[in-house]
């Protein structure tokens, strides 16, 4: 009787929803010695994760040398998801992607931050609910 008196409450309680932010977009006319630095990127990521309150866990980077397809992709991973920024400095171009899980994170903030170190000439910015419902 206790058991089945447990696996009654059990399907009563109401499980927690997954919430899922994500927040990205492209940077258009942005200077291509800052697409091209590697190190600036990374730091700009951490402080962006920080500002969006997201716990990092571990930042990498790559630099990808090739004619027109040149250029840095800085990605970290953070206890709520991800942060990612890929650059094309032959266009004076990049995408940033910042996607959490959890209602502490702000990944709006971590997006706006990302694109006023960036400075672009114009950028668009797409939000998307990939909540559990």
């Amino acid at each position: 009787m206790a058991r089945g008196g447990m696996e009654a409450r059990a399907q009563t309680q109401v499980k927690t929803p997954v919430v899922g932010k994500h927040v990205y977009g492209e940077l258009y006319g942005v200077d291509e010695k800052l697409l091209q630095d590697e190190g600036r990127l990374r730091q700009i990521v951490i402080e962006a994760a920080h500002i969006a309150n997201m716990h990092l866990v571990e930042v990498n980077s790559w630099r990808f040398k090739g004619g027109d397809k040149e250029g840095v992709s800085v990605i970290a991973l953070v206890l709520e998801s991800h942060i990612a920024i890929h650059t094309w400095p032959t266009y004076k171009f990049a995408t940033v992607d910042v996607y959490t899980c959890g209602e502490h994170s702000d990944p709006m903030s971590a997006f706006r931050y990302i694109v006023s170190q960036l400075s672009p000439k114009r950028f668009t910015v797409n939000y998307s609910d990939r909540s559990y419902k």
